[in-house]
């Protein structure tokens, strides 16, 4: 089975950033990938911008050199990418000052009838910068994007200052807040398990459902991001934004259509019904962690306060949260979330727990019944499983096993499994914001999560410690098996 390719409109990229890591790691391979699938149409151009004194061809040798680095064994095609990098450019720039910006005008007038998007590749505190002077140089056409990446603020009034900021310069549907989970083959197959199945939307609900639990598992630590994280830890970087994204995906009611406001809206309803969490039950429907020395990957990896340089801190490098959603779909309904880093393994996973059967009519003989789980696996190893009871083929009697109708994707379906950048940088030319974040489910979001972090800050709530290569602190286990649950820990 092979998909169907869709060529895009010529269009113009410009990549501030465009020698940084993202731009190394993600977006050049993402595009060039897109090249190799027959996607672009000619003039296509991308065009890196950064304060680094390049030429173009110094550009186009640093492309090369990612290429090599960050594709997969036999992704490297020489005369594709001959092909990529003779679409490259390059414009020495800097944000807060005149420098670049008339080189940069003058390669975009080649192309003022493309489709162009600017993407900000580079930290938040200059975006407010580079939109203004997009404005001022007129750079802005009838078919301009921006796309900006998180962090959207470290809290609700940054977040907003930073949107009116952007939002002064370009109309709320020029403006594509970029979440990479949502770019994830498995999340767009979850709506699709949903609504395009008569066999699952009945049960998705409190009446059928015991829990659900959403883990991202990280097993790497800081990787020169201390400066930023030690300010900002888990609840910021990884709950207020991908993984309250995948709870809006579970929960969410169908949408009229596939429409992007369509769905956006109904996004929003769960994250204006998340039940709040404040200083009265903080402590306890919430765990903050953080990693001592261990071992990951085969080897002793030091502690997060060792990999600071020493000191103290009491960032959270690993959270667990017991949320809920105050509707009459979930009402009941506990989602267990938790995200970290050392942790055991690298896991983004989403499990569904449905209820036990009301009434055994097989004897003790026959073992013991598992509840039925829906598990939706978004990396490594991107797949669906449903586990279902059957009985243990033979003679002999009645035994009863769990046992899973497991779907990969890489197995299922005979093309590359694509890199989620490369769907929304398309997305981004197809002016399609489905997948994109509004700008008011980043004020829902953070309205539901600053609460906690001043929860945490009245009533002095610590980090707990854990040793890295485990699964987080002991008091995160307590959380769930409290109720009388336990955490999937199957990698």
């Amino acid at each position: 089975m092979s998909s169907q390719i869709i060529p895009v409109e010529p269009f113009d990229y410009v990549v501030f950033g465009g020698t940084g890591d993202l731009a190394e790691r993600k977006l050049l391979p993402a595009l060039y990938h897109r090249q190799m699938e027959g996607q672009f149409t000619e003039p296509t151009r991308i065009i890196g911008a950064s304060r680094a004194a390049l030429t173009h061809d110094d550009y186009r040798n640093f492309a090369t050199q990612a290429l090599k680095e960050h594709l997969k064994p036999g992704e490297f095609n020489e005369e594709e990418v001959a092909k990529f990098t003779a679409r490259l450019f390059y414009v020495s720039i800097d944000a807060k000052s005149e420098q670049g910006w008339d080189d940069l005008k003058k390669i975009l007038e080649e192309g003022k009838d493309r489709i162009r998007a600017f993407y900000l590749a580079v930290g938040p505190a200059i975006f407010g910068d580079i939109s203004e002077r997009i404005r001022d140089h007129k750079l802005i056409t009838k078919n301009t994007r921006i796309v900006v990446e998180k962090p959207i603020g470290r809290d609700l009034a940054s977040a907003n200052e930073l949107n009116d900021t952007i939002g002064k310069v370009f109309r709320e549907e020029q403006i594509f807040r970029i979440d990479h989970y949502l770019g994830k083959e498995t999340v767009q197959n979850l709506m699709a398990l949903r609504f395009a199945n008569a066999l699952y939307e009945p049960l998705w609900n409190s009446a059928h459902i015991d829990h659900v639990q959403i883990t991202v598992s990280e097993s790497v630590g800081l990787e020169n991001r201390a400066g930023y994280y030690d300010k900002a830890g888990a609840l910021r970087d990884m709950v207020q934004n991908h993984i309250l994204q995948l709870v809006c995906f579970v929960a969410m009611e169908a949408p009229t259509s596939m429409d992007a406001e369509a769905v956006r809206d109904e996004k929003l309803k769960v994250l204006r019904a998340l039940k709040p969490i404040t200083a009265a039950n903080a402590e306890q429907v919430t765990v903050r962690g953080q990693y001592r020395a261990g071992a990951s990957a085969g080897g002793p990896v030091k502690g997060y306060l060792e990999e600071l340089d020493g000191g103290t801190s009491n960032t959270e490098t690993f959270v667990a949260i017991k949320a809920e959603i105050s509707n009459w779909r979930w009402a009941g309904v506990p989602f267990y979330i938790r995200t970290g880093k050392r942790m055991a393994g690298r896991m983004s996973e989403i499990v569904i727990t449905f209820k036990q059967i009301p009434h055994s009519i097989f004897d003790q003989s026959a073992g013991r019944i598992s509840a039925n789980q829906l598990m939706i696996r978004l990396q490594p190893n991107e797949g669906v499983k449903q586990s279902l009871m059957i009985k243990d083929p033979g003679p002999g009697g009645m035994r009863l096993r769990n046992v899973p109708l497991d779907m990969s994707f890489a197995e299922a379906f005979d093309v590359r499994n694509a890199d989620a950048y490369e769907r929304l940088l398309l997305d981004v030319i197809r002016n399609n914001q489905t997948l994109f974040v509004r700008r008011d489910e980043v004020e829902a979001a953070w309205r539901w999560i600053d609460p906690i972090l001043k929860a945490w800050e009245t009533t002095g709530q610590q980090v707990q410690g854990y040793t890295a290569g485990t699964w987080g602190p002991s008091q995160a286990i307590a959380l769930i098996e409290r109720d009388g649950r336990t955490w999937n820990d199957t990698i």
